[in-house]
């Protein structure tokens, strides 16, 4: 359980810099709950940069 917690935490971490490692979401004992993390990582990124470009242009930001 503590290999899959770690694989997802790891992968949240690359998912959300968007530098996944092949390698690990390859991994037959693990790699699907990296991948899942990735997923959750790139998702939780998104939202972020989604929401700041929403308040800049609320503020008329336009740039």
């Amino acid at each position: 359980m503590d290999d899959a917690i770690e694989a997802y935490t790891t992968g949240h971490a690359d998912g959300a810099a968007r530098q996944p490692d092949a390698a690990r979401a390859t991994d037959p004992a693990t790699g699907a709950d990296y991948r899942t993390g990735v997923v959750d990582g790139s998702v939780a990124a998104f939202e972020t940069e989604l929401l700041d470009k929403i308040r800049r242009l609320m503020r008329g930001d336009r740039g």
